[in-house]
């Protein structure tokens, strides 16, 4: 059951009265293609969060990561992302095929600022777009062909807030329940939580890619 607000903002017009004007820097730094930052940028990252849009409207937020630069730049208008192994739900791909339009965060570690990309996807098995993205001998079953519309930096205060990279905020593992012990509780699996976590540790590392 959904909580009642009071003050509900619903239009442009209410956020406007409580947010002032964007700077006129804010607003000029969005590109229409990739220049050479935004291109040096994605060479430099190893993780990218890939947002889609559901066939009910919800969205739907996903990690994707490689080694550094495994998202290819094809031409400053267009860039893809193979698709490596995941748990076959699809939920991404089945977005992209009815809604197109997506959503990219790239990050790199260390880095304060992030880089934005939008656009509109494609899911292609083209065996020459395959070929760019060996590793250990495998490839993709797909890649996700992305034409950019809008690119553009974040400025750094989410990451200096959150000081996501700084050692000394890391948590042990310890304060958090283990992936066996969430599946067990979820699942309601009559199984212990060690054997669990060893059966999801031993499908990564066989499915990594």
């Amino acid at each position: 059951m959904s909580i009642t607000l009071s003050n509900v903002l619903a239009t442009e017009a209410d956020l406007r009265a409580v947010y002032k004007q964007p700077s006129s820097g804010a607003v000029n730094k969005l590109l229409r293609k990739i220049d050479p930052h935004a291109q040096r940028f994605i060479e430099l990252s190893p993780f990218v969060c890939l947002g889609t849009s559901g066939p009910d409207g919800l969205g739907d937020v996903t990690p994707r990561g490689g080694e550094p630069g495994f998202v290819h730049l094809l031409d400053p208008n267009t860039l893809a992302l193979p698709d490596r192994p995941g748990n076959n739900r699809l939920d991404a791909l089945t977005n992209i095929i009815r809604h197109p339009g997506v959503g990219l965060l790239f990050f790199v570690p260390g880095f304060e600022d992030t880089l934005r990309v939008n656009g509109r996807a494609r899911i292609t098995t083209d065996e020459a777009l395959l070929q760019r993205f060996p590793y250990n001998g495998k490839l993709p079953l797909t890649v996700i062909v992305i034409d950019v519309a809008e690119a553009y930096f974040h400025c750094p205060k989410a990451l200096r807030r959150s000081v996501l990279w700084d050692a000394s905020a890391q948590l042990p593992r310890s304060s958090f329940a283990s992936p066996g012990q969430i599946f067990r509780d979820q699942l309601e699996l009559d199984r212990e939580p060690a054997d669990i976590d060893r059966a999801l540790e031993k499908g990564v590392q066989d499915t990594l890619y």
